[in-house]
């Protein structure tokens, strides 16, 4: 079973940029698609993007489009999240997620494996 270590969360201005990474370990990320998620304060988790496995398909949630970016690289078992142009109302908590039945979703149920998360606050 694949473990999961997110990190690169940390304080950044309106404006700025982050990476964040999504770090496997116990077993090969290979055939694991892979899903960003966050939590607001006060707030549901929801759905930010996912990576299909191989890497060749994304999807993102309305609210990043444009902003963010996943991508992975395979060979160093991780994932990653490129976060330009953040507001404020991007802080959250971010968790990535991986599963490897059927195909990505943007569903919290669609995921069987999970990062304890990683906080980004957006603030001046």
């Amino acid at each position: 079973q694949v473990r999961l270590v997110e990190s690169g969360g940390g304080l950044v201005q309106p404006g700025g940029s982050l990476r964040l990474l999504c770090s496997a370990s116990g077993s090969t990320f290979g055939g694991y698609h892979v899903g960003w998620f966050r939590q607001r304060a006060g707030m549901e988790r929801e759905f930010v993007g996912y990576i299909n496995w191989p890497g060749s398909s994304t999807r993102y949630a309305d609210s990043v489009k444009g902003r963010f970016t996943i991508s992975r690289d395979t060979a160093k078992n991780t994932a990653f999240l490129q976060m330009n142009s953040l507001k404020v109302e991007d802080t959250a908590v971010y968790y990535c997620a991986a599963d490897r039945r059927g195909g990505p979703g943007i569903r919290i149920s669609d995921y069987d494996t999970w990062g304890q998360g990683t906080q980004v606050t957006v603030s001046l």
